[in-house]
């Protein structure tokens, strides 16, 4: 067991990785010293350097990550004296970080991710006396870049080829040179770093042109660029072996190091148990060497197999391989799946000792040692969120072999194990209405169904220019969001298909379908009214469990059963789904401990079952896989293949690249995104390239199969998907591939250059991409009326009913709000604007009010329409007819307002309009400039509903 004392912890370590971050040091006279934050990212390459980057999980523990950055004029002695450095400082964190090995010009990924877009090093050092950069005349510059590394390079002609991107650093201008074999990937990566040189070295002024590989001197751009090169000339042909590719050693060896030494281990196949938790290893991979670490092992052991590991670089000619340290309990994906087998639960205990007395030391100088022994806590409040709006617009289907059969009312969340369905369901976005396109396969499907159903949604995906987002869902798997969207969801045992008739007629299986005179027992589960679940199990006495309540059927019986466990909350939950299993029926209400003697009958029999919780798989912390080769060519070949797919550390939207499709990872659930630009033929492949990355479980955490899989195209990103981003939808509206748009960024001053929207195609208007007509659907069961809540209505519609519900008791003085609380969840651009300074709009919410507080009509006042079946007789005025008053009203009223150019009113407008009502820009246009603008009147424009209003305002730039 390692031990360790306040003399060998260094006082520039103390107390750091306490909180999120990235913490920096040099190594100044062979010891670590603080980089201020604001140089954090700025490297010699005469020095080295101890990065630690300190991440928080979703749990609230702390991981670190520590590496050691050696440039490529640092001594040997550097390189020896940052690797003990590191090895102490993951000692005073606890020994449960992994360190990594970064030569200049060879850093991994994950060390670049914290330093985007690029690492720039500057010459000298602290040995040199370089250690701040003088101001001096601009020196030209030539840069190539490699994947995520940026090299300086030779500024001559020969060092151009045709399979690079280099960027040209003048004084005045900055040339990227593409070459001919470059990808876009490549090139667009390479715009952020000269966006990053721009900023940096010319405080953001300077050119920037972008030259491609086969243009003549007749482009100015391309003259200006082989200028500087001294004329135009033909380029070399990329040498076959680059001087920066690191050497393969034959195979993966395993050897142990004994004070110092190292010595091979003998073995036919790599397992886990040749790790003896006692010693240390050297597993030599080739491009990448570790270092594992037992957990018994004390610290001159570690230090000593570190040491040994540098040597071991410099013996064998490998001076720019990765080095990466592991701890017992704590190894990486990558290094377990080297081994031949990992047994999956091979974890042990959390290392303490040595963080506990390190902590203790240094609480006794006053040090904050909170973050030192911070421990994973989970917390009731880390439940779930749906991220997904409950009041939408719900269909579902039942598959029968390759026919659909829709589902009424009801019967839309009650689903039989034996089946497969398909639901569609629409619901208000932030600023646009948002789609899901899902199949639910139950476990006793038949294979035929499953098929069906996947291939029948696929179909009314692609009818609909892939706008929804498509969900594949396994029973037992549902995500938080598809109980939202069912709301009170029950699963009966059996089928109703005719695959599954035949399937279990052909195979003499017993049909355990439902039969609601007969005996059975459901469990209730949920977070509350607007997710709720009962269960239908097998009415046997071991199903029960202490923490859930229960709903058990037959004999003309009902009963209920409440665990001791469960809560108030629990058991209201209980009654609303009775309500909707067995209706009007009188039960029996059982607790936990007194059950009566028929209770025990209808199950069989009294015996043991378990008091707790059903443990359900919580979110972890979400990963991103691209599966496009750097080189831009489609890693589906690879894919289905045993090699891994690459991982993008700490990433961002801008990772996601339109030409590519990329994989994020959230343990629970698996999302998909396809870019628009991505070949229309492999798309299709989506599902397949999600199924194939769980089944070879990349991370190695046992990720289920039947995990949710989520079909996410580019431009139609729902929030559940986007809440794993800092979002900018404006980015996916751009023109071209990720080349062009980067470029208009920059060559725009930062503001994307959007695509004219085109107009969203209706799910429910009767076309032929969408045949069937929804139907709202109310809420399933209230106890009372705080509760209901009308399905089909967006918030913003509920809020303004909300408003005018009871005229009665609302304070009549008092005009509704323009902009109610539910309709800036909606739309969070619209603010309120200044009532005082809007003498016309109040007049016409008056006027609107008085539309809801008009007197009733008596019979007499009450026309009759011609032809109806019966009279009104003294029917307040329709909501129909009350929507179309205040259409009305809102025509009228806009016709009063003052108008100004179309210019002024826009988003971005550098001369807006002030004291306007910002949520209603259009209506200050004039009529024809409007007509001009929405190809529509404005009477037109006012009788669409709100979100294709607003939908519209986007597209012009007026909301």
């Amino acid at each position: 067991m390692a031990t360790f004392s306040m003399r060998d912890l260094d006082e520039a370590l103390q107390g750091c990785g306490q909180k999120s971050g990235i913490e920096i040091w040099r190594i100044e006279n062979f010891k670590p010293v603080a980089v201020p934050k604001e140089s954090n990212g700025k490297f010699f390459s005469g020095d080295s350097y101890i990065v630690l980057k300190t991440t928080a999980s979703r749990s609230g523990s702390l991981h670190h990550d520590i590496h050691y950055w050696l440039g490529k004029d640092s001594s040997q002695d550097e390189h020896g004296s940052v690797a003990v450095k590191t090895v102490e400082l993951d000692t005073a964190l606890g020994g449960r970080a992994v360190q990594y090995r970064e030569v200049q010009g060879h850093e991994t990924e994950k060390f670049l991710s914290y330093f985007k877009p690029c690492i720039i090093p500057q010459e000298g050092g602290v040995a040199s006396g370089f250690n701040h950069v003088k101001p001096e005349e601009h020196q030209t510059r030539l840069y190539i870049c490699k994947g995520k590394h940026v090299v300086r390079v030779p500024f001559v002609r020969s060092t151009l080829n045709h399979d690079d991107v280099f960027i040209l650093d003048t004084e005045s201008k900055i040339f990227q040179f593409s070459g001919s074999n470059s990808s876009i990937q490549e090139r667009a990566k390479a715009l952020e770093v000269v966006q990053y040189i721009k900023d940096t070295y010319h405080d953001g002024k300077c050119e920037i042109a972008a030259v491609d590989d086969g243009r003549m001197m007749a482009d100015a751009e391309a003259g200006e660029f082989w200028g500087l090169f001294g004329g135009f000339a033909p380029l070399p042909k990329k040498s076959a072996v680059s001087d920066d590719q690191t050497a393969v050693s034959d195979g993966i060896k395993l050897l142990s190091v004994e004070k110092g030494q190292t010595e091979a281990v003998e073995a036919e196949t790599l397992e886990k148990e040749l790790l003896d938790t006692n010693k240390c290893y050297i597993l030599d991979c080739g491009l990448e060497v570790f270092v594992w670490k037992g957990r018994n092992t004390s610290i001159d052991q570690r230090k000593n197999a570190t040491e040994a590991a540098e040597e071991f670089f410099r013996s064998s000619e490998r001076p720019k391989s990765n080095l990466i340290s592991v701890m017992e309990g704590f190894e990486t994906v990558m290094f377990r799946s080297k081994f031949d087998s990992w047994p999956a639960t091979s974890t042990v205990a959390e290392p303490r000792q040595g963080r506990g007395k390190v902590a203790a030391l240094l609480q006794k100088q006053g040090v904050n040692v909170e973050g030192l022994v911070k421990t994973s806590s989970p917390s009731s409040k880390d439940e779930p969120k749906p991220y997904i709006d409950g009041t939408g617009n719900l269909q579902v289907w039942r598959v029968n072999n390759e026919e659909k059969i829709l589902l009424e009312g009801a019967e839309q969340s009650k689903f039989y194990s034996g089946d497969c369905y398909i639901l569609q369901y629409s619901y208000p976005g932030d600023d646009r209405e948002e789609y899901l396109v899902g199949t639910w396969l139950g476990k006793q499907s038949v294979e035929e169904d499953r098929a069906s159903a996947i291939s029948m949604a696929s179909k009314m995906v692609e009818s609909m220019k892939f706008m929804p987002a498509q969900a594949r869902i396994f029973e037992g798997k549902e995500p938080i969001q598809f109980f939202v969207i069912m709301q009170s969801f029950i699963t009966f045992k059996g089928g109703l298909s005719d695959a599954f008739k035949k399937y279990i007629a052909e195979n003499e299986v017993p049909d355990n379908t439902y039969d609601a005179e007969g005996v059975a027992l459901f469990r209730v589960q949920g977070s509350g009214p607007e997710d709720m679940q009962a269960i239908q199990i097998d009415a046997v006495s071991t199903g029960l469990n202490s923490s859930h309540c229960y709903i058990l059927h037959g004999d003309s019986t009902v009963f209920t059963w409440c665990g001791n466990l469960t809560t108030s909350d629990d058991q209201e939950l209980m009654e609303r789904m009775l309500d909707l299993i067995k209706p009007d029926e009188h039960t029996k209400a059982q607790k936990e401990g007194i059950e009566s003697e028929q209770f025990w009958e209808l199950l069989g029999g009294k015996s043991e079952y378990p008091s707790q919780k059903i443990k359900k798989d919580g979110e972890s912390d979400p990963h991103l896989f691209s599966c496009t080769f750097s080189n831009g060519k489609n890693y589906l070949p690879a894919l289905f293949s045993q090699n891994p797919v690459t991982e993008i550390f700490n990433f961002t939207q801008d990772d996601l690249m339109t030409e590519d499709i990329f994989i994020l990872d959230c343990h629970t659930e698996v999302y998909v995104w396809v870019g628009q630009q991505v070949d229309p033929k492999k798309k299709p492949q989506a599902l397949a390239i999600g199924e194939k990355f769980l089944k070879h479980d990349f991370l190695l955490e046992n990720i289920a199969s039947e995990t949710p899989i989520y079909i996410v195209t580019e431009g139609n990103e729902p929030p559940f998907f986007t809440r794993f981003f800092t979002w900018d939808s404006s980015k996916s509206a751009m023109h071209g591939d990720s080349f062009q748009r980067k470029l208009a960024i920059l060559t725009n001053k930062g503001k994307p250059l959007l695509n004219k929207p085109k107009r969203r195609v209706p799910v429910y208007s009767g076309r032929s991409s969408v045949p069937d007509k929804p139907q709202p659907r109310s809420r399933s069961v209230t106890s009372s009326t705080d509760r209901s809540r009308v399905r089909g209505r967006s918030p913003a519609f509920n809020a303004l009913a909300a408003n005018f519900g009871n005229v009665s008791t609302r304070n009549l003085s008092t005009p509704p709000p323009m902009v109610g609380p539910m309709v800036r969840k909606l739309y969070p651009k619209s603010h309120a604007p200044d009532l005082t300074k809007l003498a016309p709009r109040s007049a016409a919410i008056a006027a609107r009010t008085a539309i809801f507080e008009k007197p009733k009509p008596t019979p007499q006042e009450t026309p009759t329409s011609p032809g109806s079946s019966e009279a009104t007789n003294g029917a307040e005025t329709t909501e129909d007819e009350s929507k179309s008053n205040i259409k009305e009203e809102e025509a009228e009223e806009e016709s009063n307002l003052p108008t100004f150019p179309y210019e002024r009113l826009t988003t971005d407008s550098e001369d807006p309009v002030p004291d306007i009502d910002l949520t209603r820009r259009e209506a200050y246009l004039t009529s024809a400039e409007f007509k001009e603008k929405f190809e529509m009147t404005k009477s037109e424009f006012y009788k669409l509903p709100k979100w294709k209003q607003n939908k519209l305002k986007t597209a012009v730039q007026l909301f």
